[in-house]
């Protein structure tokens, strides 16, 4: 991640383009995305003509029909213009190259999206993404599928993970690792901070996780993992700040050093999963107003290209505050050297896939991050059994991705309770 995949990619389609082997290609990215392809191709490769396929059904018409060498598309349109009528936008033509970024997108396979992915008619296919791993290393499957040459009247393979499929996906495979393709970017050094804690925030934690363990034990048998993770929700809220005072051992920390290093001169990065006023993002800014911070959540929409050009461009905002969905990939923010998690999303990958966001090319500092658990919390426990399963993926890909669903068995889940899971969810788990 931040090594260039996109420009690679956009020079590739230039050199396809200069050998008369390019006519029509598709780019199908996340849609927050959308402006920040536009913008790469328009500076790397501005005699190639453009057509942003988004809006509203009439206006996707005629992007469809537009006259471009490049199509660019986000994944829920891509779903609702690809229908059954073989002349559907999407279907009716055989691209030269169909481009997934972020292509981890695609990773399971019985989803709509991907399985439309995989039935566009297409001369090659490339998929960019740092974050090829979900859980296991079937999970590249689902991306060889597509990469797999398909012709038009050959329907999508299902693969199997075996001595075969890992010897294509190493052929196949194109992997770009910082320490060899940038020996000169500054280094990352990640530290994480273990926080008590206090008073009121400890009180309203112990209340929560002790209702909340009452509650499982009194559902029996019909307590399911799904009633766990919504434990876990509502606990690492609270670690995130206090229900009744607002109090935060989290936010009294990131202070102290945002007012170091404003005094520095430096500028920084805070990432949450929450958005809201009272636990995430929203909370954080407010809570920090002195600093002037800017938010940049999913829900902003086109306001999100706004604020990040205000923070690019003015000096005097030092704090960004992200939601690490929204904000934790395809992003361009060198301007910062510190990167906060206020919160864990339990997801090496995505978490390193933030950290890209100002570790890549073009950063003059050693970029410095932070990641907050809570001692003595459910932060702490998971945080520690997530640690054991990143060496299982370490030969294929450089980073992992992990969901706690299918990462942990139910057993490991309930056991962060010091529960058993009744017999129906430890069939499911296993």
């Amino acid at each position: 991640m931040g090594l260039g995949k996109t420009v690679q990619a956009i020079a590739a389609l230039r050199i396809l383009y200069a050998q008369q082997k390019l006519s029509k290609a598709l780019i199908v990215v996340p849609s927050s995305l959308i402006v920040q392809w536009r913008k790469e191709i328009k500076h790397w490769a501005p005699e190639l003509r453009i057509s942003t396929v988004r809006g509203s059904v009439a206006d996707r018409s005629w992007q469809w029909d537009a006259p471009a060498q490049i199509y660019i598309v986000g994944y829920e349109t891509l779903r609702s213009d690809f229908t059954s009528n073989p002349q559907s936008p999407p279907r009716r033509t055989i691209w030269d190259v169909v481009i997934l970024d972020e292509a981890q997108k695609i990773k399971n396979r019985d989803v709509e999206v991907s399985s439309k992915c995989k039935q566009l008619f297409r001369r090659r296919s490339w998929a960019l993404t740092g974050t090829p791993l979900e859980n296991k290393a079937d999970d590249l499957c689902s991306i060889l599928e597509f990469v797999a040459p398909l012709a038009e009247a050959e329907r999508p393979r299902r693969l199997e993970w075996n001595d075969q499929t890992r010897s294509r996906h190493r052929n196949l495979q194109l992997r770009r690792r910082k320490a060899e393709v940038l020996p000169q970017l500054p280094p990352k050094v990640t530290s994480k901070v273990t926080l008590t804690l206090e008073g009121s925030q400890r009180a309203s934690y112990d209340r929560a996780e002790k209702e909340g363990v009452l509650e499982l034990k009194q559902k029996g048998e019909t307590v399911r993992i799904q009633n766990v993770l919504e434990l876990i929700i509502r606990l690492k809220q609270i670690c995130n700040f206090c229900p009744t005072s607002g109090k935060s051992a989290k936010l009294t920390d990131v202070r102290e050093r945002l007012s170091t290093l404003r005094a520095q001169g430096h500028r920084a990065l805070i990432f949450s999963q929450f958005t809201d006023l009272r636990f995430g993002v929203r909370a954080i800014a407010a809570a920090i107003e002195t600093e002037m911070p800017l938010i940049y959540t999913g829900d902003m929409g086109p306001k999100r290209d706004a604020v990040i050009k205000e923070f690019k461009e003015d000096e005097t905002r030092r704090v960004l505050i992200l939601s690490l969905k929204a904000g934790g990939q395809g992003l361009n923010l060198q301007e910062a050297s510190y990167v906060f998690h206020f919160d864990r999303w339990w997801n090496p990958a995505i978490e390193n896939q933030a950290d890209a966001r100002s570790h890549r090319l073009g950063q003059q500092h050693p970029v410095n991050v932070y990641k907050y658990v809570c001692e003595g919390t459910i932060e702490e426990r998971i945080d520690e059994l997530l640690a054991k399963k990143q060496e299982l993926f370490d030969e294929l890909v450089d980073d992992v991705s992990m969901d706690l669903r299918t990462s942990l068995t139910g057993e490991q889940l309930f056991g962060l309770f010091g529960l058993k899971p009744p017999a129906a969810e430890e069939r499911l788990s296993k």
